[in-house]
């Protein structure tokens, strides 16, 4: 694992395209409370292995990322280089651990500033989505690399949506309105981003954002979608952790995984 990584040279680009090079920012300082008291939500084990190494796995697995620079929490990189350090992760990808900020927006921006120069395209990924196909990931990827100021892999909504008028804890929330949801999407992580595009949104937007992209929205950019994938579900709560055993159980059975 490099503490300075170097850009590595990056597989041959088709005819005519220009070479670029791809760097992933994993932020992981979460507490991830709606998973219970113990160890920060990235660093829970599945399948016996910390969910942020499976995420970091997810990301070097593609062979056009080079670079992941893994966002720990702030009093924690060392423990959290300690950790990676302990795992196998693919040669080909160097590993960078930075400290985290208070916000999840704060620690993408740190690990955006940790970044050498020669990055053209990040991703930004959850740590809690361990179980991210690599074909979701190269999806990305390729729709950055074909103009796209940033891309977000998403799915479309299999329940109705009503929106609600908010109340207080454990009362009644009337409707005011029920969405068509043939026009919504669940989106997912790895979102990807032209580089510069990404670094003036951080530098623009200070409002609290949930994602990403919302904050290029707010730039007056396109954001496109690619089709996001059913295994890429965000470990949030104790349900979520047993269909990822189950999930990771079934890849270990059939394909060695």
């Amino acid at each position: 694992m490099s503490d300075d990584p170097l850009p590595p040279s990056s597989p041959t680009p088709a005819p005519g395209r220009p070479t670029v090079r791809t760097a992933a920012v994993i932020p992981a300082a979460g507490r991830g409370v709606r998973l219970g008291p113990g160890a920060p939500k990235a660093l829970r084990a599945l399948g016996g292995t910390p969910m942020l190494v499976h995420a970091v796995r997810a990301m070097a697995d593609s062979r056009a990322v080079s670079l992941v620079v893994v966002v720990a929490p702030p009093d924690g990189a060392g423990e959290v280089k300690s950790l990676l350090d302990a795992h196998a992760l693919p040669e080909r990808t160097d590993v960078l651990v930075v400290p985290g900020g208070e916000s999840r927006q704060e620690s993408v921006k740190l690990g955006l500033d940790a970044l050498p120069e020669g990055y053209d395209i990040v991703l930004v990924h959850d740590a809690a989505r361990p179980l991210v196909p690599v074909d979701t990931v190269d999806a990305v990827i390729e729709a950055v690399r074909d103009g796209a100021p940033a891309v977000v892999p998403a799915l479309p909504l299999a329940d109705t949506v009503k929106q609600v008028e908010p109340a207080a804890a454990g009362e009644p929330e009337p409707v005011v309105a029920t969405p068509d949801r043939s026009t919504l999407r669940a989106v997912q992580t790895p979102q990807g981003f032209d580089r510069a595009t990404l670094v003036r949104a951080h530098g623009t937007v200070t409002d609290d954002v949930t994602d990403d992209a919302s904050m290029v929205e707010q730039l007056g950019l396109t954001v496109v979608t690619v089709p996001g994938h059913e295994e890429a579900f965000k470990v949030t709560r104790p349900l979520d952790l047993v269909l990822a055993e189950a999930v990771l159980a079934r890849r270990r059975l059939n394909d060695g995984f």
